[in-house]
């Protein structure tokens, strides 16, 4: 008995057969550690990606409010500050809101155009912000979470190009030296002169200066939003900022398909240099049926004096806003003055009208108000553009 006892435990010091179910528990670990790991490395990168989206969508949404609201607002309680946190926590990373405070949001100087025209968000998970991402293999490592962090940067550019503009045109706003009574300032009344009643230059004529020059003259969101206009067909022999031309948008000719560029949206790009077709005859009644059924559109919108903005649409943005291109008030009156027989309508500008009325001779009243635009090419920025495009750059 005891030799077989002997025998048998001899064997079992060399037998592994046992030893396979070590080997799998181990192997067993092996790939459960590695499944934690390679879960939490995809956790990781897609919480970054969601970090991106959140940084991406704050800079986006403060640069809209930085157009559409106010450009020079950079404080805490500010459009383009609270738009960009609000639209920054509303984008989950890994089901919780990141951390962003005011200070997160800036303004960097934008070299290009000369103005702090570019909003950088910052939207964190993080230990220092306590809201940092909890890890499952790292815990073992002593690393029990993880943080995460992203910036973006969006621009409100100097805009140089629109569609659905309006089949009528203004001119951009001008220095007024000519007035009866100096001291002169520009007014809704004022008319451009460089020439007297016999052609021949004036002493000091009004002066213009376009967008994209040092100190350009023209209209600006700044100071012009919520003015009043009250525009009515140009005669042709004056240039003021109450006469509006109208004018044939690309493919379009005719009253008919020029009321429904007023009503609708003609898709066609307008760049700033464009030369506009001025449209043949007397256009108040198709002016008139088009801004009708504009106004049918949206016949709840009205301008609120108290915040000088647009209330009670039944849209995100009225359609009853809408691009007026603005022309080259130099170049219209160098026209006049060589005899041209049609306006010269050059576009330098864009302008956003909120259209109120029309009264029965065909006056078009509207208020100034922001718009974003498009910018095309690669060239430098247009600085003193009325419209903004808004842009990724980082």
């Amino acid at each position: 008995m005891a030799y077989n006892l002997n025998a048998r435990l001899r064997r079992a010091r060399h037998d592994d057969r046992g030893f396979s179910l070590i080997f799998i528990g181990i192997g067993f670990m092996a790939l459960l550690s590695a499944s934690m790991l390679a879960i939490d490395v995809g956790m990781f990168m897609n919480a970054r990606a969601q970090a991106q989206n959140a940084a991406d969508a704050g800079a986006h949404a403060g640069a809209v409010a930085l157009a559409l609201n106010s450009f020079t607002d950079h404080t805490a309680n500010g459009p383009a500050v609270k738009g960009a946190m609000n639209a920054s926590k509303l984008n989950k990373v890994s089901g919780k809101a990141p951390a962003i405070a005011p200070a997160d949001v800036t303004f960097p100087w934008d070299a290009d155009s000369g103005q702090f025209d570019l909003v950088e968000v910052k939207v964190y998970r993080t230990k220092a912000r306590d809201n940092a991402i909890d890890t499952l293999i790292g815990q073992f490592f002593k690393h029990p979470t993880a943080d995460i962090a992203a910036t973006a940067r969006a621009i409100a550019a100097p805009a140089n190009a629109e569609n659905c503009v309006m089949p009528l045109t203004i001119p951009d706003k001008w220095i007024d030296n000519t007035c009866l009574a100096p001291p002169c300032s520009w007014n809704t009344l004022s008319t451009f002169e460089m020439y007297d009643s016999k052609g021949n230059a004036l002493p000091k004529p009004d002066s213009y200066v376009p967008p994209g020059q040092p100190n350009p003259t023209g209209y600006t969101v700044d100071a012009d939003k919520g003015r009043q206009l009250v525009l009515k067909n140009n005669n042709q022999n004056k240039i003021a900022p109450s006469m509006y031309n109208p004018w044939d948008l690309p493919g379009s000719v005719g009253g008919s398909a020029y009321s429904d560029n007023i009503s609708g949206c003609n898709s066609n790009l307008v760049k700033v240099g464009d030369n506009m077709t001025p449209e043949n005859g007397n256009m108040v009644g198709p002016t008139s049926q088009g801004i009708n059924d504009l106004l049918l559109k949206d016949s709840g919108a009205k301008w609120d004096l108290s915040c000088n903005c647009v209330v009670g649409s039944a849209y995100g943005s009225s359609p009853r806003i809408r691009v007026v291109p603005l022309y080259d008030p130099v170049a219209y009156a160098k026209g006049q003055q060589s005899g041209k027989s049609q306006p010269v309508l050059n576009v330098v500008n864009y302008m956003g009208f909120f259209i109120e009325g029309m009264d029965g001779a065909g006056q078009v009243t509207g208020r100034i108000t922001p718009i974003l635009g498009k910018k095309v090419g690669n060239g430098p920025s247009t600085a003193g553009s009325f419209a903004r495009a808004i842009m990724m750059v980082k």
